[in-house]
């Protein structure tokens, strides 16, 4: 087997270093600014100057590129066959024998001669053209960095300076220039920024918007909420405390189940705090959205009487496997059970688990307004009712068809109906 050799001749000076070395030194304040390290710049250069390579020579295959980031310079080699005289097909790639000698008479054909290629060499179009992509993969490696930095970051609670009010969205800035998005369905309805401000969210996602990594943030997400209770309460921080489940309504209306490992610890009173002192800094940094908190059971009875609140309950039927409770209640408290427009039922629903649907609790003796009827009977034929003094279910039921025709404006027909739908109310 033919050994080949290699012979390096080195024909670099001073001129084509302090090249290189400006080159380098042209993105040293990137470099310094983004602390990229010295083996990622290395490897960012030397793809860089392969990129162009490819671009000149169609191939970077016979070429070697040697980077010093410390000395702050680099050297290209160009690898050429030394073939006979007259049987060059490439004088990029090869080198007649009688050239070769004038530069080594030990060369023999077969031997691979490296020369050095300057980087003046390439041309002034060429080195900017090498700027250009060393900027742009550079670019491209501090957006990498970023996403995979906040990434790992996600679920955590970010502070940024409003730097621009939007329409549709706000955008701040974090204390090293980070770029967050807070889009307006993730602002709590009653938030109000001013240039300056500084607002918490937490981070939701992280994703690529082209070339460079989008950074959306929430401050109506169940995590905000769930992260801002660790930072104020040191018993959920250090473990001693568990969130169990966060619900909330943006700045209406939250529910939190907690528990303890310990029993002799009061999960929801440490919580709490006295007079609500604990909770108030997480109320107020939601614009007074209230927060129930209640203790996580495993009982899906007591859980779903928990979720609900403060409200009387005569009886709960849990169904496994439709996943749905049935809350018995008195007629005067169905109100509390729904809550301010369906907020407190709905939140009970997500925290236990359980859809929870309500029906009133009578007695045999019980009776029911009319007006308890309006998703069922009209609000005129009630009111027909209502101005012959007739305002309860039960004083429609005893009165005969009959005289219901003759006492009020209403058809036979409406009024048998009206009866059908009040008599099954009473029903067992």
């Amino acid at each position: 087997m033919e050994c080949v050799t290699r012979r390096i001749r080195n024909n670099k000076t001073n001129k084509f270093k302090m090249d290189n070395l400006a080159l380098i030194e042209s993105f040293g304040d990137f470099k310094d600014e983004k602390g990229i390290s010295k083996i990622d710049l290395m490897a960012i250069i030397e793809d860089s100057l392969k990129t162009l390579l490819r671009k000149r020579y169609d191939s970077d295959d016979h070429f070697d590129v040697i980077v010093n980031p410390d000395k702050g310079d680099f050297q290209i080699f160009l690898n050429k066959t030394i073939v006979e005289d007259e049987m060059s097909e490439d004088d990029d790639l090869e080198i007649e024998i009688s050239e070769a000698k004038k530069i080594d008479s030990t060369f023999e054909v077969g031997e691979e001669y490296t020369q050095e290629i300057p980087v003046a060499q390439l041309g002034r179009r060429n080195i900017l053209t090498l700027k250009q992509i060393l900027a742009t993969k550079l670019q491209e490696h501090n957006n990498a960095m970023l996403y995979e930095q906040f990434r790992d970051r996600i679920g955590e609670v970010a502070v940024g300076e409003v730097h621009h009010i939007r329409h549709k969205h706000v955008i701040l800035l974090d204390d090293e220039g980070n770029e967050f998005i807070l889009p307006k369905e993730n602002q709590i309805p009653s938030d109000f920024f001013r240039k300056g401000d500084n607002v918490r969210a937490v981070i939701e996602s992280v994703d690529f918007k082209g070339s460079k990594p989008q950074i959306i943030v929430s401050r109506t997400a169940p995590k905000f909420l769930e992260k801002l209770l660790e930072l104020e309460i040191p018993e959920i921080q250090d473990g001693t405390i568990i969130l169990k489940k966060v619900v909330r309504i943006p700045g209406e209306k939250a529910k939190i189940a907690v528990d303890a490992y310990d029993d002799r610890i009061d999960p929801v009173g440490a919580c709490v705090g006295v007079k609500g002192s604990r909770i108030h800094g997480v109320v107020r940094e939601l614009k007074n959205e209230n927060i129930d908190v209640i203790q996580w059971s495993k009982n899906p009875e007591i859980m779903v009487k928990r979720a609900l609140g403060n409200v009387t309950i005569n009886k709960i039927e849990i169904n496994e496997e439709g996943n749905y409770a049935l809350v018995y209640t008195p007629v005067e408290e169905i109100s509390k059970v729904i809550g301010k427009q369906g907020q407190n039922i709905r939140l009970a629903s997500w925290l236990s688990g359980y859809e929870i649907d309500v029906y009133r609790e009578k007695q045999a003796d019980d009776d029911v307004e009319l007006s308890e009827f309006n998703d069922e009977i009209e609000e005129w034929i009630i009111n027909e009712f209502k101005k012959v003094g007739l305002e309860t279910a039960k004083s429609v039921i005893d009165k005969d068809t009959e005289a219901l025709v003759n006492m009020t404006d209403l058809e036979e027909e409406t009024i048998e109906e009206v009866k059908r739908i009040l008599k099954e109310e009473f029903e067992d």
